[in-house]
């Protein structure tokens, strides 16, 4: 079968599950709100349709609308743009007792009872 076949057979099917993951997707937050939000808080319950919408509201507020790893991936490349900006070769010994002096002060844990301070 050539990809023009397969896309036939694959885009119904695909249509198909979509369809049903927002059903069941629906169902579950309506369920689970139905279930706990009026025996904890005495709010009222939802229909189908309002937990389609939170669900879709959520997805807005949290999710990344299908955009993967856009805003972490910038944060991840800017910091090693940064990183090989100080790269360990680069800094004086100063510079890198003050880094982990720094990196102390964070929380982050001081070199291990072994590691020279040139490492």
């Amino acid at each position: 079968m050539n990809r023009r076949n397969n896309l036939i057979l694959f885009a119904p099917l695909a249509l198909i599950a979509f369809v049903l993951f927002i059903g069941l997707g629906g169902e579950i937050v309506k369920l689970l709100w139905n279930w706990l939000m009026p025996a904890l808080f005495g709010w009222n319950g939802i229909s189908f349709w309002q937990a389609l919408g939170l669900l879709a509201l959520c997805r807005i507020l949290f999710g990344s609308l299908g955009l993967h790893g856009t805003s972490g991936s910038r944060i991840r490349s800017r910091m090693r743009e940064r990183w090989e900006e100080r790269r360990w070769g680069q800094m004086t010994p100063e510079e890198r007792e003050r880094f982990r002096q720094g990196m102390r002060g964070r929380g982050a844990p001081g070199p291990s009872p072994g590691e020279s301070q040139d490492s």
